[in-house]
């Protein structure tokens, strides 16, 4: 808070001159006496404590033009009346604050209006270093970790109800762990089989490609990009020998003992019948329809 001094007007002592030299109101002669200049008027010491002169609100006297005036909203005080409301400290080149009309010392104004500290529950006394979140205040050192108790200050914090923690302790007691490396996982992520992953451990095994977004295949919980997949991990079509990814039109598989086909490949050697849901003839390592097996 401020204070402002008056700059209004100020008193002086009249020459001796040889016309006349009359007070504004009472028309009294000012030569050899002294007056008030105010907007181009000379006013007589009694004239401007009585006329002119603002109230002081502490003690109701005139503030007389050689007196040192301060004001603050519309109101006004001799120095020496510019008080603490409370303990009657003087203000004059103090801070203070104002309630319900009256002046009060920063101290005695922490306590009228009730500031208290969160941690401690004690008044925070103007010029303390403090804390303030969510419409709340606390002392530097009382705005501290739930958990460990050491001060969080300007650093990153989370608030869980009405506790804060660090985050340190927050990463610890409410952060997901990360399915591949077990670490927390404190921003971002992806989930997949209900298992939350960190971004950059969810990568093909092969290559290390991210498969964030990508078309991937699992295989016992091994991860793995199209392209490596289909060169490292898929079984050959035992018909065209091109893998058998599972993607697209080969999504349909066949097996028979211990050898695959695409669907659309499991066909009799001789006639290209589809077989696929059929009996059929194993003959070395080809199929047959039953009608073709006989003619061989």
């Amino acid at each position: 808070m401020t204070f402002y001094r008056h700059s209004g007007p100020r008193s002086y002592l009249s020459r001796t001159m040889t016309e006349r030299f009359d007070c504004y109101y009472c028309r009294d002669n000012l030569q050899g006496k002294k007056y008030v200049q105010k907007e181009d008027k000379h006013i007589c010491v009694r004239c401007f404590d009585k006329l002119c002169a603002n109230t002081c609100a502490e003690c109701r006297r005139p503030i007389g033009p050689d007196s040192k005036e301060l004001n603050h909203k519309n109101r006004h005080w001799h120095e020496d009346c510019f008080k603490c409301a409370r303990c009657y400290k003087p203000l004059a080149n103090e801070p203070f604050g104002s309630k319900d009309d009256k002046i009060l010392c920063g101290k005695c104004c922490s306590r009228e209006e009730g500031n208290r500290c969160q941690g401690c529950y004690k008044l925070v006394m103007p010029g303390t270093k403090t804390v303030e979140y969510k419409k709340k205040i606390w002392h530097e050192e009382c705005f501290t970790c739930a958990q460990c108790k050491q001060p969080i200050g300007s650093q990153s914090f989370m608030a869980k109800g009405d506790d804060l923690y660090c985050t340190a302790c927050s990463d610890k007691n409410f952060s997901k762990n990360c399915a591949h490396c077990k670490q927390p996982i404190t921003s971002g992520g992806i989930s997949y089989q209900d298992q939350p992953w960190h971004s950059e451990c969810f990568v093909c095994l092969t290559c290390s490609k991210s498969l964030a977004g990508a078309r991937f295949t699992a295989v016992e919980d091994k991860m793995y990009c199209v392209d490596c997949y289909k060169t490292s991990v898929a079984k050959k079509c035992s018909a065209c020998e091109n893998p058998i990814t599972g993607f697209g039109k080969g999504t349909q598989v066949v097996n028979y003992e211990g050898n695959s086909w695409h669907e659309y490949c499991f066909n009799c050697k001789r006639c290209s019948l589809s077989l696929a849901n059929k009996r059929f003839v194993m003959h070395e390592t080809a199929i047959y329809c039953p009608d073709c097996a006989k003619k061989l």
